[in-house]
C-alpha cells in the first residue's frame, strides 16, 4: 500500500497543497487532476521519489514495486527497445545480470554454483523466463512491431518511443503504477488497448491526464488540487465534474430551499450509477457511488473561459474543394468537398500530416502540387498548433487584439479578455510572456473576436485545463459554421466531429461519414 502523510508542498512563498493525508488502495485507479501549476506532475514526483516535500513522507510497504511512466524521449538512446522495456523491471534485471555474471566467471566454483542456483529459482519466481516473451506482447499490443524490437531507442521515430516507454511503465505487472499523460501521441487503437488494460489491472494506478474520455473509462476515484489541498472523489471525471457544477449553481442559487438541492444531488447520483458501463471497473465505481453522501460534493473554485465563436456571414452552396492535394512525404492526391454541415476531424499517425494539411488551406504553406478552392461567401478562420507568432510580440494583451476589434474601446476589448480568464492587470502584460495555455487563450480570443464561417483548428487543447478544454468543446459544438480540426482528445473527437477523414498513410485515405468512436469501432 501507499500512503501520503501530512504532504506539503512550498515553492517560494507559495504552497502547491498543505497537510495532504491519502491512502491509495489496490485495485484502484486514480485520476489526479487540477488548473494548470496546481502541482499535479509535482505530486507524482514526490511520489515517485524525484522531489522531496516540503513537509510530510510517502510510506510504501515493504518489498512492493512503484512504476513510473519516464518523459524523457532520450534516457534509452543507446538500448534496444526490447532492453528498455525489461529494465522497467529493475529487480529482475539485477538478477539476470547476477546470474549470468557469474557463468561468465572462469574460475566458476561450488560456491558460485550454490549461488546461481539460488538466483535460478528467484529468476523464475520472478516471471524471467518469460520475460522476454512479456515484453514483446506488451510492445506489439501498444503498435511497436516486432522488427524494432532489437534496434536502439535512438533510430526509432519519437512517437513510437512514446510506447516504448509505456510499455516499460506497465512491464512486470507492479504494484503501484505511475502514469503522466500516458495517452499523449497514442494512436485509437493503442489507447484502446491501454483502456482494456488498465480496467483489467488490479494493483494501484495514479494518473495524471487531460484526456476526458481516458479518465473516465479507467478511474474509479477522482483527486482533485483546488483550494491548495487535495480532495479524493468518488467516481470518474464526468461524475465529479457533473456534480460539481451542480454543487456551484446550487450555492450561487441563495433562493433554493435545502430540500429541493438536496434531492436534485441524490437525483444525480441515482442517474450516474444507473447509467454505469458493464467494465469491471465501471461495476466498481457503482458499488462506491451507493456510499456516497451530500457533504462529499463541493463546488470547484476553478473557473471555465467563457467562448464562443460569432457567425454573421452566411454560407452558399460551395464551401471549400480540395483536389489532389500533395505535400511531398506527407499526403499524396488528397481530395475532398465540404459540406455546409460538416464538422469533419482530420486524422493522421503522423501529426506532420494535419499540420502541413491545414497551413497550406490556411495560406502558410504551398502544396507540391494539387489544388484548393473556397467558396465565395468562405471566410476562414485558423488556429495553428504551434502558436509561435507570439514570442517576440512587445505588445500587450489588449493592444495585440485592438486590430481584431469591432470597437477599439479597451474596456470592449478587456471585457473579452476577461471571458477569456485573464482579469485586471493581466490584461496589460506583454503577448511574450504567456504560457502555454495563456497562449491558446488569446489565439480563441482573437477567433472570438474576428468571425468567420469556417474554424480550423490544429490540435487547440494542447496546453489547456480541463475546463478550458471543456469551453472549448462546448464552443465547438454550438459554432454554427463548418469546422476542420483535428486533436488527440478523445472526447472533444468524439462529441464535435460527424465526419471523418483519416489519412493512414501517403497512399491510403479512408473519407466518411460517422463519429469517431463508430469509425474506428470504439465503445
Amino acid at each position: 500500500m501507499l500512503e501520503l502523510n501530512n504532504i506539503s508542498m512550498q515553492f517560494g512563498g507559495r504552497t502547491l497543497f498543505k497537510d495532504v493525508d491519502i491512502k491509495f488502495n489496490k485495485n484502484e485507479c486514480y485520476g489526479l487532476i487540477g488548473a494548470n501549476g496546481a502541482g499535479k506532475s509535482t505530486l507524482l514526483r514526490i511520489i515517485s521519489g524525484d522531489l522531496e516535500p516540503t513537509t510530510g513522507n510517502v510510506a510504501l510497504t515493504g518489498g512492493e514495486r512503484l512504476s513510473v511512466l519516464k518523459q524523457d524521449h532520450n534516457e534509452f538512446n543507446d538500448l534496444t527497445v526490447l532492453e528498455t522495456v525489461l529494465r522497467g523491471y529493475p529487480e529482475l534485471i539485477k538478477v539476470r545480470d547476477e546470474k549470468d555474471a557469474i557463468y561468465m566467471k572462469a574460475d566458476f566454483s561450488e560456491e558460485d554454483g550454490i549461488k546461481a542456483g539460488e538466483l535460478e529459482e528467484q529468476y523464475a519466481n520472478m516471471g524471467g523466463w518469460e520475460s522476454e516473451s512479456n515484453a514483446q506482447t506488451l510492445l506489439t499490443s501498444l503498435g511497436v512491431d516486432s522488427d524494432l524490437h532489437e534496434k536502439l531507442m535512438k533510430d526509432i521515430d519519437v512517437k513510437l518511443r512514446v510506447k516504448v516507454l509505456l510499455a516499460r511503465a506497465l512491464f512486470g505487472n507492479p504494484d503501484i503504477l505511475v502514469l503522466d499523460e500516458p495517452t499523449n501521441n497514442l494512436d485509437a487503437k493503442a489507447a484502446m488497448w491501454l483502456e482494456n488494460f488498465l480496467a483489467e489491472f488490479e494493483n494501484t494506478i495514479i494518473i495524471v491526464s487531460h484526456d476526458r474520455y481516458f479518465l473516465n473509462k479507467v478511474c474509479t476515484r477522482i483527486l482533485d488540487v483546488d483550494f491548495g489541498r487535495i480532495t479524493s472523489y468518488i467516481g470518474n471525471y464526468d461524475f465529479y465534474f457533473q456534480s460539481s457544477q451542480l454543487a456551484l449553481k446550487q450555492m450561487k442559487d441563495s433562493n433554493a430551499k435545502k430540500e429541493q438541492k438536496i434531492k436534485e444531488l441524490e437525483d444525480f447520483i441515482r442517474r450516474f450509477g444507473a447509467n454505469a458501463s458493464k467494465s469491471k471497473q465501471a461495476t466498481s465505481r457503482k458499488k462506491l457511488l451507493e456510499k456516497i453522501t451530500l457533504d462529499d460534493i463541493i463546488p470547484s473554485s476553478r473557473k471555465m473561459p467563457f467562448i464562443e465563436f460569432r457567425f454573421e456571414k452566411n454560407i452558399g452552396r460551395d464551401v471549400l474543394e480540395v483536389h489532389d492535394l500533395t505535400v511531398n512525404g506527407l499526403f499524396k492526391n488528397l481530395s475532398f468537398n465540404l459540406r455546409r454541415e460538416d464538422k469533419v476531424a482530420i486524422i493522421a499517425e503522423n501529426s506532420n500530416v494535419t499540420t502541413a494539411l491545414f497551413e497550406v488551406l490556411a495560406g502558410k504553406r504551398q502544396a507540391d502540387s494539387g489544388t484548393f478552392k473556397y467558396g465565395v461567401t468562405i471566410t476562414p478562420m485558423y488556429f495553428p498548433t504551434d502558436l509561435k507568432e507570439f514570442d517576440n510580440v512587445e505588445l500587450s494583451l489588449v493592444d495585440y487584439l485592438r486590430p481584431f476589434s469591432s470597437e477599439t474601446l479597451e474596456s470592449y476589448i478587456r471585457g473579452f479578455l476577461g471571458r477569456m480568464l485573464f482579469s485586471g492587470e493581466e490584461s496589460l502584460k506583454p503577448v511574450k510572456v504567456l504560457s502555454g495555455g495563456e497562449k491558446v487563450r488569446l489565439k480563441l480570443t482573437e477567433m472570438m473576436m474576428k468571425p468567420g464561417n469556417l474554424a480550423i483548428f490544429d490540435d487547440p487543447t494542447n496546453h489547456l485545463d480541463m475546463e478550458s478544454i471543456q469551453a472549448l468543446d462546448n464552443a465547438m459544438n454550438s459554432y454554427r459554421g463548418i469546422i476542420l480540426f483535428t486533436s488527440h482528445d478523445h472526447q472533444l473527437l468524439q462529441s464535435v466531429a460527424n465526419r471523418i477523414i483519416y489519412i493512414k498513410d501517403e497512399n491510403t485515405i479512408i473519407d466518411k461519414f460517422s463519429t469517431y468512436n463508430d469509425f474506428f469501432g470504439l465503445e
